[in-house]
Formats: structure tokens, sequence, C-alpha cells
């Protein structure tokens, strides 16, 4: 499968992403369909997420991606010192948060390691983040085996744009 990701940036004055397709989209829609599952313990959410990855994946590889996504998910929450923000289901705009996960994930995949303690930090408020890391690379693992890869180039956009909100400067 040769895709090759489009990531565009339009951000409007909360710092919400407006476009975004191919594997960003994926991993923001999985992130937020999951988060909304554990916060709500609505069983749609996941439905949601689950329909998303094996329409784009196909069944094999969305079942090793989504159970990735979901440890992923459950670690993040268990780590976090503040409420993880998302959008709405139905939202066409990823918020600072979402942004900030896709760029974790993007920043497992290509061996970025700075950049995913900077992500696991801004994103959980939380020094421990090894079990946020370890489980993203999980994920990342399981989306690069579905040959879907997340554009290298958001990591430095997106983790700067994100220490800039925060009111400060994250090292990539």
């Amino acid at each position: 499968m040769s895709f090759q990701p489009r990531f565009v940036e339009k951000r409007d004055v909360r710092g919400e992403l407006h476009a975004c397709a191919g594997p960003e989209w994926l991993v923001g829609m999985g992130f937020r369909c999951w988060l909304a599952g554990y916060d709500t313990g609505d069983i749609t959410c996941w439905e949601n997420g689950w329909s998303t990855f094996n329409r784009v994946l196909g069944p094999a590889r969305a079942k090793r991606a989504v159970t990735e996504l979901a440890c992923w998910v459950r670690a993040t929450r268990a780590a976090a010192s503040r409420k993880i923000e998302y959008n709405t289901l139905k939202s066409r705009r990823f918020c600072a948060d979402e942004c900030m996960a896709m760029s974790l994930i993007a920043a497992s995949q290509h061996h970025r390691c700075p950049a995913m303690q900077a992500c696991a930090f801004a994103l959980t408020g939380s020094d421990t983040v090894d079990p946020v890391i370890d489980a993203a690379s999980a994920f990342a693992d399981a989306l690069n085996e579905a040959d879907y890869r997340l554009n290298q180039e958001i990591v430095a956009e997106l983790v700067a744009s994100q220490a800039r909100s925060y009111g400060g400067s994250i090292s990539v």
C-alpha cells in the first residue's frame, strides 16, 4: 500500500487543526473514539472507531491496530494528571491534545525519542510517561505493519505549535 499522507495545517484561534487526512486522521479519530468511549461508557464510540479502522486497514490489520490503540489510550488516561481534551465524534477539527497524540505516534514511528517524551509529557501533564511511550510504540508498530505511516514532518510542526500554546518551548 503506497499512500502519501496529506497534512494540512490550518489553525483557528483555539489552535484546533482544521484539516487532516490519511494516517494522521486515522490516529486522531481513533484516539478521539477511544477517549470518548472510556469517558462515556458508550460502546457506540468504540464501534465507530473499530468501523473506521476496519474500513481503512481491513479486518486483519485493524484488529491488531485497534487492540494497541485501546492499550495506548488506556495508558495515556492512567498517566494523565489532567483531563485530556478531545472534540466530538462528528467534529472535522482536531484539538490540541488530539494533535499532540498524532505527533506522539508519528515520533514513535520515526524513532524520535526526545520528541516522544516531549509529546507524552505535554499530552499527560505527568512525569510518568514510560508506560505511555511503550503503548504508543506498540500502536505505532501495528500501524507500521499495516503499511500506514504518519508524516514525520508533523512531529516538529505539532510539537512546536503546542509548545507555543502551552507557553514554553519543548525540545524535539
